[in-house]
């Protein structure tokens, strides 16, 4: 007969494997969407599709490190949580400084390409939600890695939804305003990731000591 620690082994390898696969996949998304965004975010001089993707190239680097931390402990597992939660908000403020030199400039963007691509992220988005959604409540970096994703839709929509304003009113502050809005949607992110990490990082901290004597 098995033992009740070797069914929870083996219980925690599964759910080891199942992260791995799924963070593998939209890490690749992002990777591919982060290539696509900066080089259209380039063409179209579109403040808010080079925000959205360097949010992109962020979440890639989230993943990674997710990936990385997944079959880590619970000491380990916050600590790359609170790693994420630093690299969200560096990207936050190379978001801003950006809409705040496209400002300066006023440079129109082509709205055609924002809102194109836009629904094209959102699409690769979507995807990563339905595919995170039931290993959100798993632990805390797969629960960050949900957040992050749930934070790219919402850009993804403000992108679509500046697009539709640029071609409307032929200015470019909608484009500038959404790009300082996802500086501020990561800067809020960013806090709530580093003080649930810092939280987490206590406990297991405490864990370990109690563990120890």
């Amino acid at each position: 007969m098995k033992h009740c620690c070797d069914d929870k082994a083996e219980a925690l390898a599964k759910l080891c494997s199942k992260q791995e696969r799924v963070l593998e996949i939209v890490l690749a998304l992002n990777a591919a969407m982060f290539i696509v965004e900066l080089a259209t975010g380039l063409v179209s001089r579109s403040t808010a599709l080079l925000g959205d993707s360097l949010d992109m190239l962020g979440d890639a680097m989230v993943y990674g490190a997710t990936l990385y931390a997944s079959a880590g402990g619970p000491l380990e597992k916050a600590r790359v949580a609170l790693l994420k939660g630093g690299l969200m908000a560096l990207f936050a403020a190379g978001v801003f400084v950006e809409a705040s030199l496209r400002a300066v400039r006023g440079v129109v963007p082509d709205e055609a390409v924002m809102g194109g691509i836009g629904v094209l992220a959102l699409a690769a988005n979507l995807a990563c939600i339905v595919l995170l959604l039931r290993h959100r409540d798993d632990d805390i970096n797969m629960q960050s890695a949900w957040i992050c994703s749930r934070n790219d839709v919402i850009a993804n929509g403000a992108v679509i939804a500046a697009a539709l304003a640029v071609g409307w009113l032929g200015a470019s502050w909608p484009d500038i305003v959404v790009g300082a809005g996802i500086a501020a949607l990561f800067a809020v992110s960013a806090i709530g990731v580093m003080k649930e990490a810092s939280r987490a990082l206590r406990a297991a901290a405490r864990d370990r000591n109690t563990n120890a004597g």
